[in-house]
């Protein structure tokens, strides 16, 4: 310290710790030609001395006053030295760069002023102290003092003219600064840190790409700023690295590509619409780098597909298209159904629509892997078909039907529907008309209804197998998609395969009266219709019977039933048809529309066929009541004289059949009066009670259970 006060006068260091500028201002001057003769004559030992006095005598000083004189003084010392500046900097910008935090705001000023002369003076050597002042300048970006803020800016300009020429710079040393620099909310701050992006990544020798994805999630953070400045500057940042991204024979998609599914689902939209920009171009250039992270892209990107802004929906769609039509062999099935299972509970049903395309073009193409996950997935595609969508539902069933090609699948498939709609009887309701339907065109409808009936055969619960066979046959007779199966039925008397059919599905019909005169009514086998009404009992004829015979009449006068009317003008030939209606009319109650729809239908039956031995007219008149008179022989269904009573025809023995048939009616009888007996045993002693229970008994033909409205019955089921 000596020999710095022997070279500078006493006057100089009292000016240069004055309150007036100017006087400071020309302590300096003086310093910076001191300064210049010592580095001139070689003399580096009184220049340091002069230096440390500088320091510690007054940028370390606790007067304001003395602080700035130092920071001028330190400034005039750097020019004096001029090109031999670099060997001191060590001694000069630390006491500089700790005066940007000085609690006096014009010391802060006059500390940018000061470095920002030293830069000027030193420019490449200064790159050395690059990170401490980088840190420095972003939190004077923020500063509180508007003059600090633009002495700053001054600066950091400055910075980066000598960075951008400076072949020192290392850009290795300066990322995990800007790295945790990222996710600040100042926007001073993101401003400046976006800024020093840009300019570095202008420098053809810095390598800013090969750094992106750690600062990436950064950029996209500042696209949801509050300030329009900064979203737009973090934008045009972003479309600079995609370009170059697009450009780049060598990029970590892997690693972005994890960034960019995060900000895909961010509640900004801004930030989605770019998000899943980048996504799509990094599945059109990714190929296969990107195929460990199809996963997580797809998780992505079918959100987005029901967007509420439509720029999001057609980018993400476009997206899912290309990534489809990847077929890459290392596809992570598992991790890929694992993401169409967790969107099928979507809220949006375009991108459940989407989940379930993508389970399917993965049953088209790893057929094999899929069935491996079938567990998986199983149950979540049970769950699917009560969507309220039915354009999920066909989906649904599309899937199904391709899982179900192997018998084994088959019939896991046609259980576990079974069993669905045994445990939610509203799926049956809503659903179940479109999902047997679907089913049938899918795989095959004999197919199908075979399999039903042998599981609904033994079904354990009797309500629910009456339901079922009721909702099938109401199916089977109104369905365009089972006009073939009603066709080979037709042929049950004189087709090998008719009769197979008409065989197993009479099994399980006849859980349901209505349903089994409905199959023969179909089947031709008018004989044994009328055997079947005829054995009905006081206990089957109840309200919800009635029901579904009313059903049944009107069904009588769709096309479908056409050619059985037609097949009234040989009443001759086909006089157990005529039978078999008029017991159903005889069941009618008279004041009923579908007793005076087939009774008027009845009335057109030509009386020509008959002779007078054949029949005689009920005394009301009414040509509908006609009785058979013939002696020795019957008329068989398709009118052939036939002298064994029609009990085997073309391998049906109907004896058998009828027995089978009255024996599961008895099943009903017995479960109905057990559920009766149950009722009563918990109902409170009333009037009314025991009484009430012989008016509606349950019975086997219930179509719903009991807890169920009576008159909810064939016709509930949507077709």
């Amino acid at each position: 310290m000596a020999d710095a006060l022997s070279v500078i006068p006493a006057a100089v260091l009292r000016n240069l710790s004055d309150k007036l500028y100017e006087k400071r201002k020309n302590a300096a001057l003086e310093v910076e030609g001191i300064v210049k003769q010592l580095a001139s004559s070689g003399d580096h030992e009184k220049i340091s001395a002069v230096i440390n006095l500088l320091t510690t005598e007054y940028t370390f000083s606790p007067q304001a006053n003395h602080r700035k004189g130092g920071l001028i003084g330190l400034a005039a010392a750097t020019v004096g030295l001029s090109s031999e500046a670099a060997q001191h900097l060590e001694q000069i910008v630390p006491p500089v760069l700790n005066s940007f935090s000085d609690q006096d705001s014009r010391v802060r000023y006059y500390a940018c002023e000061a470095l920002y002369n030293i830069a000027k003076v030193v420019r490449g050597d200064f790159i050395i102290f690059f990170n401490q002042i980088f840190d420095a300048l972003c939190k004077l970006s923020a500063d509180s003092d508007a003059n600090v803020q633009s002495a700053a800016h001054l600066l950091d300009r400055l910075v980066k003219d000598i960075v951008t020429e400076s072949d020192q710079f290392s850009i290795e040393e300066f990322i995990p600064l800007l790295k945790e620099r990222m996710n600040v909310l100042n926007p001073y701050f993101r401003q400046f840190l976006v800024g020093w992006i840009t300019v570095l990544d202008s420098v053809p020798e810095i390598d800013m790409l090969g750094f992106l994805p750690d600062f990436l999630d950064g950029l996209f953070n500042m696209l949801s700023d509050s300030s329009h400045e900064i979203r737009q500057q973090a934008d045009s940042a972003l479309s600079e690295f995609l370009q170059e991204i697009k450009n780049s024979p060598s990029v970590d998609y892997d690693r972005m590509a994890k960034i960019l599914v995060q900000r895909a689902a961010s509640p900004d939209e801004f930030t989605r619409l770019t998000a899943i920009t980048w996504i799509n171009e990094f599945v059109k250039l990714g190929g296969d780098q990107l195929v460990p992270d199809y996963a997580e892209i797809l998780g992505a990107i079918l959100p987005c597909i029901s967007d509420k802004e439509e720029k999001i929906r057609v980018v993400a769609r476009e997206t899912n298209e290309e990534l489809r039509a990847i077929k890459a062999e290392a596809f992570d099935v598992g991790a890929i159904l694992s993401i169409a299972r967790r969107q099928l509970g979507s809220e949006w049903e375009a991108t459940r629509i989407e989940a379930l395309h993508w389970i399917s073009t993965l049953l088209n193409r790893h057929r094999a892997e899929v069935l491996c996950f079938l567990n998986d997935i199983f149950d979540s595609l049970l769950t699917a078909l009560s969507d309220s969508s039915d354009a999920v539902v066909l989906w649904v069933l599309d899937i199904h039907a391709c899982i179900a090609q192997d018998l084994l699948h088959f019939r896991q498939l046609v259980f576990f529907l079974v069993h669905s709609f045994r445990v939610d009887h509203s799926l049956l309701e809503r659903r179940g008309a479109l999902i047997i339907r679907r089913l049938c065109v899918l795989l095959d409808a004999e197919r199908v209804y075979r399999e039903l009936s042998t599981i609904l055969e033994g079904e354990a619960d009797l309500d629910f197998a009456c339901i079922m066979v009721q909702a099938l046959n109401l199916i089977l007779l109104t369905s365009s998609e089972l006009s073939g199966l009603r066709e080979l039925l037709k042929q049950s008397l004189v087709n090998p395969a008719g009769k197979d059919l008409f065989v197993s599905l009479y099994a399980s019909w006849c859980h349901s009266p209505m349903a089994i005169i409905s199959l023969c009514l179909l089947a031709q086998t008018y004989q044994h219709a009328s055997t079947v009404i005829q054995s009905l009992i006081e206990e089957d004829v109840n309200v919800k019977f009635l029901v579904q015979l009313d059903k049944l009449i009107r069904l009588l006068e769709t096309p479908i039933f056409a050619y059985l009317r037609l097949q009234l003008l040989e009443p001759r030939r086909y006089i157990w048809l005529l039978k078999a209606l008029n017991g159903l009319l005889m069941l009618l109650p008279q004041q009923s529309a579908a007793f005076k729809i087939l009774r008027t239908r009845l009335k057109t039956v030509p009386s020509y066929s008959f002779n007078g031995e054949q029949l005689t007219r009920a005394s009301s008149g009414n040509p509908c009541y006609q009785i058979l008179h013939h002696s020795g022989s019957q008329i068989t269904e398709d009118g052939d004289l036939d002298q064994d009573n029609g009990n085997l025809q073309n391998g049906i023995n109907f004896a058998s059949r009828l027995q089978q048939f009255e024996q599961m009616q008895q099943q009903h009888r017995m479960h109905a009066k057990s559920q009766a007996q149950s009722r009563n045993s918990t109902t409170s002693l009333s009037k009314e009670g025991p009484k009430a229970e012989p008016s509606q008994p349950p019975t086997s033909d219930t179509n719903m259970p009991t807890s169920r409205s009576s008159r909810r019955g064939l016709g509930q089921l949507q077709i």
